[in-house]
Parts: structure tokens; sequence; C-alpha cells
């Protein structure tokens, strides 16, 4: 399914607030015909999870489904199959934010490090992100970050490298900040208990604290997203006008200021329920079965 030249409504300067569902259907469509700039991607189906040897047949069925809609995708692994992801990727014309999961298991750091490194000098990373949010964790010290982040520069000089975390930590870690040649921020006013009718400008001060401490290094938004079912966060409420909402904000913002965005996700996941509660299953532009949510 394709949305392509699709258009209906003009993006520009849209208050969606005042929409009714099915203008927010459209624009969405619009969005999604015009393409955005990139997506979390796993490639999970219903009782799969991390653990999960994924095969490529599989992730190159996830990956046609988004395809038509986006330009770059983000993997979190490279290992258990994940690091099939790239070379995939770029087989449907796609660029890849290559993901290492890295924690306090170190021998499965080298694992993840060995392969990313071989996925960036095969010409299949258009930038790499050594570890997802390993300092608000407290999985790993700042020394022991950098020291990757840096053994990762050496590894493939020719390309871009930076570490995901929530925005402030780039303001609380300057020496990791400085380590990298790009700031990768998530940014998730539900997480903070902002009401949707806030998110918005809320993001943007997210954005503003990261690009300050970034020192003149690019920002990407590497995760930000709203669920459309599941229990409250404080103020934030998942629903399906609420989660269309953020996302056409977002990329409205998106396309006026020039801010590659990775939205969060590609496929609602069940298996984040045990870490996030009932929100965690449905964060999706599409539903655990590939299918549309919003158009």
């Amino acid at each position: 399914m394709s949305y392509r030249n699709q258009r209906t409504l003009s993006l520009a300067g849209v208050d969606t607030s005042i929409l009714s569902v099915e203008d927010l259907r459209k624009l969405i469509r619009e969005i999604l015909g015009t393409g955005i700039h990139g997506l979390c991607f796993s490639p999970y189906v219903e009782g799969q999870g991390p653990g999960t040897e994924l095969g490529a047949a599989q992730i190159r069925e996830r990956l046609a489904v988004i395809q038509p809609f986006v330009r770059w995708v983000r993997s979190f692994s490279a290992r258990e199959g994940n690091e099939l992801i790239p070379a995939l990727a770029t087989e449907q014309g796609l660029q890849t934010m290559v993901g290492l999961w890295i924690d306090d298991d170190l021998e499965k750091n080298e694992l993840e490090l060995a392969n990313a490194i071989d996925i960036a000098r095969a010409g299949n990373a258009g930038l790499l992100a050594v570890g997802n949010e390993v300092l608000l964790r407290g999985d790993l010290s700042e020394d022991q970050l950098i020291e990757y982040i840096q053994r990762v520069k050496a590894a493939v000089p020719g390309v871009e490298v930076g570490y995901v975390d929530a925005y402030f930590k780039f303001v609380d870690h300057p020496r990791v900040t400085e380590a990298c040649d790009v700031i990768l921020a998530n940014c998730y006013p539900f997480w903070e208990g902002c009401p949707s009718e806030h998110a918005l400008l809320y993001m943007k001060e997210m954005y503003r604290r990261a690009t300050g401490a970034a020192g003149g290094k690019k920002v990407i938004i590497s995760e930000t997203g709203w669920p459309n079912i599941g229990t409250p966060e404080k103020g934030s409420v998942p629903s399906y006008e609420n989660a269309m909402k953020f996302f056409i904000d977002t990329y409205q913002w998106a396309e006026e200021d020039g801010i590659e965005v990775f939205y969060f996700s590609a496929f609602d996941e069940a298996w984040k329920v045990d870490a996030e509660g009932d929100v965690g299953a449905y964060w999706g532009l599409w539903d655990k079965d590939g299918n549309p949510k919003y158009v």
C-alpha cells in the first residue's frame, strides 16, 4: 500500500487541535506519502523479542512494509540476526543507523562491536550508534562508554559515530558529548508526563537543551513517539487521536526546521510490556501484524 502523491491537506501551519479524526488521517497519509526521514525498526513479530534469532526472509518482509514511506531505518543491535538488517535495508534503497546494544555483558559487547565494524566496512552503515541509554540505565561507566565509542571511531574513520541517550544526558556528560561525531537524542514528552497539547513545545525545549550541549555538532532526534493504547503517564494520555496529533506535529516541525527524526516505532512490539507496562506494546505506526494504524 502506498500513499505517495495522494496529497489532501497542506501540512504547513496546521493546528491539529481543531482537526477531525478524518483530517488527521489525511495529513498522516500526506506525510507518509512524501516520505519521512527515519523509523526505529525492530523486525520482531508476535511471540518474538530480544533473544530471538532473526532470519533474512522475515527482515525483508518487515522492511518491505515500511520501505515506501521512509529513507532511513534505525536498528538496535548487531547480533541475533539484527546484523542482517543494514545490508537488507540497502537492498531496498534504505540507509541504516546501525545500533550497537551494549550493556554490562562485556563479552557480548565485543560481538556487537565486531559485527558493527564489519557492517560499516561493507558500506552498509550510514551512521553508527554505539549504545542506547547505557548511562540512563547505569549499565556502564562514562569511561567505559567513551572507550567503546573511540574504538569504533578508530576502526571506521569514514563513518560518523554517535551515542543514543535521553537528551539531558548530553548535558550531564560533556565528555561523552565531546567523544561523539553526532548527538543522538531521545526526546519523549510522553515519558515525562507532558499533556499532549503541550508535547510539541516541550519536545522543542528538549531539542534546544541537546543542541546547547552539542557545541555545534549535529543533533538528530533518535527516538520520539506517542502510544495509542495503555495506562497514562501522569498527564500523558495514550489515545488514537493523541498519537496522530503528535506524529503530525512532530513532522510539521521537522519539515519547518530541517530536523532529522527517527520516529518510534515502525511496529507495535508486545515484548516491551515487561519493561514498560501495557503502554509499551502500542508505539508503532503499524500494528504487530503490519497493518497501518492511522490511515
